[in-house]
């Protein structure tokens, strides 16, 4: 038996941060395709079922086409059976005004809801909410002769959960007889041993949909076979946001700065979204311009951001006797009230001024 994993795919997403409103759009449709084409995948590939763990949708209004989409893709593989659990950013169940509902959709409550699988599987899954969470795991009572996948929609609480009904402790889980427990809501792959006998695990995101979505995003595939469950993850994503920092201590022109950048992207595809993240420490007089640097690069890839952590490469003492006007303004500066981040700026744009750079 197969069975993929898939969680916070946050369908109908407003995608605005960061992008255009002509890519926020296009961003929103390729969510959409990425799911759908997960849903072939795992239909040509022999899948069973499918988890979905929470935040399919991202609010309450959720758009017809956003709607039709996921229950098109339910009716047109009848042989596959979709468990959803709700999540916390699944505030409206968009199957409230169906007249009937998919015989292969099946869904959970408040209280745990199990589901016999063939190749004796059996998964159950229960809808977090405030204050639930400790009483639910007391009552999970699972046959220890079958292969148990529990799902949930949480943190649990060694991120720290700030908010009760998001949160739950896994300690509370370990040694009921779990074989896999598949989560949704961080969304990033994570894999850990809950105890002896099974493995907690979140899949992700299907698709990152900003710069603090970095890196591979994709869904798990698990096959139960001979009576073991094993478990694969499989990047997907038509896109990837990724972090580039590149050092550019030392450089002086905007030459040098761009060979550096090159050779930190020689590998990633024009496809992805990539934010440079400029590092180390730099001359008052280097030609270092982040507007410049994003504009040059900004038809190579589908998004990119420049940003500027680098640090001001001056030292009082190289100008305690220097009696030029550059060594006078050096040393005013330093002696100011500003803040640090503020006599950076004045240094850097002073001395470029007094050099005879714009």
């Amino acid at each position: 038996m197969k069975i993929i994993h898939c969680a916070d795919l946050h369908l109908d997403s407003r995608m605005e941060t960061g992008l255009s409103k002509e890519k926020a759009k296009e961003r929103r449709l390729e969510l959409l395709r990425t799911f759908t084409q997960m849903i072939e995948r795992g239909a040509a590939e022999g899948v069973d079922a499918v988890l979905l763990c929470g935040d399919l949708f991202d609010a309450r209004t959720i758009s017809a086409r956003a709607r039709n989409c996921v229950l098109d893709a339910v009716r047109e593989h009848p042989k596959m059976r979709f468990y959803y659990l709700q999540g916390n950013h699944d505030q409206n169940s968009f199957l409230s005004d169906l007249a009937e509902k998919p015989e292969n959709l099946k869904t959970f409550g408040p209280d745990w809801t199990s589901y016999e699988e063939q190749d004796g599987v059996t998964i159950t899954g229960a809808e977090i909410t405030e204050g639930t969470a400790d009483a639910l795991a007391e009552r999970l009572i699972l046959d220890a002769e079958r292969i148990n996948i529990v799902m949930l929609h949480g943190q649990v609480t060694e991120y720290g959960a700030k908010r009760q009904q998001e949160g739950f402790s896994l300690r509370k889980l370990k040694n009921r007889n779990i074989d896999y427990l598949a989560l949704g809501h961080i969304h990033s792959y994570r894999r850990e041993r809950l105890d002896e006998r099974g493995l907690w695990c979140y899949s992700g995101c299907l698709e990152g949909r900003g710069f603090d979505e970095c890196g591979e995003k994709g869904y798990v595939l698990l096959e139960v076979k001979d009576g073991r469950l094993s478990s694969e993850f499989v990047p997907f994503a038509c896109r990837r946001f990724q972090e580039v920092c590149v050092d550019v201590s030392g450089l002086f022109t905007q030459e040098e700065i761009r060979r550096a950048i090159r050779q930190a992207l020689r590998e990633i595809p024009p496809t992805d979204a990539v934010k440079i993240i400029l590092t180390g420490e730099t001359p008052p007089e280097a030609e270092k311009d982040a507007a410049a640097i994003e504009k040059w690069l900004e038809n190579d890839y589908y998004l990119l951001k420049v940003k500027d952590e680098t640090r001001l490469a001056i030292h009082p003492e190289d100008y305690q006797y220097d009696v030029s006007l550059k060594g006078e303004f050096v040393r005013l500066v330093l002696a100011s009230r500003l803040s640090a981040a503020e006599k950076e700026q004045v240094l850097r744009l002073g001395i470029r001024a007094l050099t005879g750079e714009d």
